[in-house]
């Protein structure tokens, strides 16, 4: 293969996670894509009126993209709709701003995520299809985490391997896993054993693990945010107790 076609991309499965404008016609965009991880990707003309992509490069709309370049900026070739994708509405379209927003902070550019790239495609569905937005949400960020290498201990405690009690109360403690409850208010988040295990089964049904889960996954995120302020959660916080 020639270094010249190294450089070009055909038809990639992708989805924009953000843009903005550059210069007068042109846009960025940063773009998930299925094989090549995030990436920067220039797009010309494609504020003109009369531009084919218009309309085209929105948010949460699975396209296939194809590019040519290799620098810290791309550009686009080509992009076409791939459709099946419902449009996110009201709390659901702030969901899934909130899920972009933490794909653009924790996603190091150019480092694939293929799993993961389908079950955001998966969970774009859950959000329009589905009414239990926490729930879908708490499912992504605990999937995040673990294609990030930060996969959560849930059904066994730290150091001792043993099985997590579900009637027993915990402390989660980030980068070590849940602990004993020993009366020590200084480690980790107090938890109980249903809600670790609940966790572990993606069940978000009771009200008291839909709140501790939410607690718990604020607290590993913001740890791995490294103090970076998600504006998005901040608008929703206060919708439906997400």
């Amino acid at each position: 293969m020639s270094s010249g076609s190294k450089q070009r991309i055909q038809d990639e499965p992708a989805f924009v996670l953000h843009s903005y404008p550059f210069r007068e016609t042109s846009l960025i965009l940063d773009v998930f894509s299925r094989s090549h991880g995030r990436l920067a990707i220039v797009a010309r003309g494609a504020r003109r009126p009369r531009s084919a992509l218009r309309g085209l490069l929105m948010n949460f709309q699975p396209l296939s993209l194809s590019w040519f370049g290799k620098g810290e900026v791309r550009t686009l070739h080509s992009a076409e709709w791939q459709g099946g994708q419902p449009y996110l509405q009201g709390t659901a379209l702030m969901c899934g701003f909130y899920l972009n927003e933490l794909l653009l902070n924790l996603l190091a550019r150019d480092d694939p995520h293929e799993q993961l790239f389908d079950y955001y495609a998966a969970t774009l569905l859950r959000l329009a299809h589905e009414t239990d937005h926490a729930a879908t949400l708490r499912c992504f960020e605990k999937h995040l985490l673990q294609e990030l290498g930060y996969a959560l201990a849930l059904d066994r405690e730290a150091g001792n391997g043993k099985a997590i009690q579900a009637e027993l109360c915990y402390r989660y403690a980030v980068e070590r896993g849940a602990l004993p409850d020993d009366g020590d208010t200084q480690t980790g988040l107090p938890l109980l054993g249903k809600t670790l295990l609940d966790m572990a089964a993606d069940e978000y049904t009771d009200p008291l693990t839909a709140q501790q889960s939410k607690q718990l996954m604020r607290v590993l995120l913001n740890h791995h945010l490294g103090g970076k302020i998600l504006h998005t959660r901040e608008l929703i916080k206060d919708l439906q107790k997400l």
